[in-house]
């Protein structure tokens, strides 16, 4: 590596130095009201989402214990019964 100094480096040395910019009043307020509305939104789509799941599964139970797609079809074909 060289010895020269990064001109990069010495930019945001003089950005950290200099007087700090005005922070704005409300930002701490606006930016905790904006979280707490992503987290509350982020929430509600997990419970919508666990109530589809639990949904999906009630729905494939009562369709497996109706239709029983485990059994196996009863044969079309069968020898005649003539004679009993």
């Amino acid at each position: 590596m060289s010895g020269l100094p990064d001109r990069g480096e010495a930019e945001v040395r003089r950005a950290l130095e200099g007087p700090y910019p005005v922070v704005p009043a409300g930002l701490a307020a606006g930016a905790a009201a904006r979280g707490d509305r992503l987290l509350r939104r982020r929430r509600a789509l997990a419970r919508v989402g666990w109530v589809l799941l639990l949904a999906a599964a009630a729905a494939f139970t009562v369709w497996a214990a109706l239709t029983r797609p485990w059994a196996i079809p009863p044969s079309g074909i069968s020898p005649p019964l003539e004679g009993w």
